[in-house]
């Protein structure tokens, strides 16, 4: 395996190339999550329940997984000045085929493929932290992470507003013209790379699982992330069906706005990767899960107050992310020349958790309503919170 490159001062991170790694992967990431609060209207508009419809979420996060396992791992290897331009392009593609489908069993694969090839904040989180100096990386690493978890939130927002004016395929084929544009804008500002050592795409993949098990902080980091994740999804997917039901009866548009509160939350994590630097990163971990417990807690008691359901989702957004954040820090910090790799490991294991979630939302929500999508919620965090307590030591370890 090759060391890591050396990297000419000029083309590190400096403010500029922070800020526009940040944006890019949140407009990226947002194509994840278009479709969530469209879940009632696309239903009625195909004829379809709203449970069956809740899998466009689904099946976007699984080809998500799959791009993020198959693709990932090439910004290792590959030139990523070119690798990730080409992946936003053919997410294009995949945008435009989503916006023309003419049912829904034509929607779902589109919308799998949509998944597929959004993996490009992904390949720009490694890259970044390859770029950055060591006592700066927790920082960068933590503003482009909250980039594109500010992506997720807007994305319902925006996602509601364009389909309340425009209908709900216009947000694919706005997605599709901003991927065409973000290809065009890294390739700018991407700096030239030195060249890695050619590794076989069969023992590239092979390796993602052999670099896990070289570091002893990273199995129950990422253990620790997909229970994270898989409560954030749950959450987040079915606080759309609460929503859009009596007493509440939300628009689209309305459950979008909804999201802005979750985007205070996303700011307010947005410096989990400074804690990271100071040495913090453990102790903050066991807060985060902490207080996620609770937000979960208070959501069910305020289940029907939207006053009160803004202020949880203030304080979950904030929890969540910053586990998020101190996950993927604590990983692409690890030394050595596998950093796409090992955000291959952490982003697979987060969005099968977050297919889960979103899979389990529908029947949850069938079975026992709020209640039951809450506990279950509460139940996968403690076991996070019970995974934090007995691997701390191993956590803070750094080989």
């Amino acid at each position: 395996m090759s060391t890591t490159p050396v990297i000419n001062p000029v083309a590190g991170m400096n403010r500029t190339r922070t800020i526009v790694f940040a944006v890019a992967g949140g407009l990226a990431v947002g194509n994840l999550y278009w479709a969530q609060p469209l879940i009632e209207e696309i239903a009625g508009r195909f004829g379809v329940t709203p449970s069956s419809a809740a899998a466009l979420v689904t099946v976007t996060q699984i080809g998500y997984a799959l791009g993020i396992f198959l693709v990932v791992p090439l910004g290792d290897v590959v030139n990523r000045r070119r690798l990730i331009p080409a992946v936003l392009g053919m997410s294009a593609l995949m945008l435009l085929g989503a916006a023309a489908a003419p049912g829904f069993g034509l929607l779902l694969p589109a919308l799998g493929g949509v998944g597929l090839t959004t993996v490009s904040a992904q390949l720009l989180s490694p890259l970044a932290s390859e770029l950055a100096a060591p006592e700066q990386r927790g920082r960068v690493v933590g503003t482009i992470a909250s980039g594109a978890l500010i992506g997720v939130l807007l994305s319902r927002t925006v996602s509601g507003l364009v389909a309340e004016a425009l209908g709900w395929r216009a947000i694919y084929v706005i997605a599709a013209v901003l991927a065409v544009t973000l290809a065009l804008v890294l390739y700018a500002f991407i700096p030239p790379l030195e060249p890695r050592e050619s590794i076989r795409y069969p023992r590239l993949l092979a390796s993602v699982f052999t670099t896990v098990a070289q570091y002893r902080a990273a199995p129950p980091t990422l253990l620790i992330s997909a229970l994270g994740f898989t409560v954030f999804s749950l959450f987040w997917t079915s606080l759309t069906f609460l929503l859009a039901s009596p007493p509440y009866s939300y628009s689209v548009g309305q459950i979008g706005l909804v999201g802005l509160a979750g985007l205070a939350g996303a700011l307010g994590a947005r410096r989990a990767g400074a804690i990271h630097d100071r040495g913090w990163s453990v102790p903050a971990t066991g807060a985060a899960l902490v207080l996620l417990s609770l937000s979960l807690a208070g959501a069910w008691l305020a289940s029907g107050s939207i006053i009160g359901l803004i202020v949880i989702v203030i304080l979950l957004d904030v929890a969540a992310q910053a586990n998020l954040v101190l996950s993927q820090t604590r990983l692409l910090t690890l030394p050595g020349s596998a950093r796409s790799r090992l955000n291959t490991a952490l982003v697979v294991g987060n969005f099968i958790g977050g297919a889960a979630g979103s899979a389990l939302s529908g029947p949850l929500w069938s079975t026992g309503g709020w209640t039951a999508v809450m506990i279950a919620a509460l139940a996968l965090t403690l076991v996070a919170l019970a995974v934090w307590s007995v691997c701390r030591t191993r956590l803070a370890a750094v080989a």
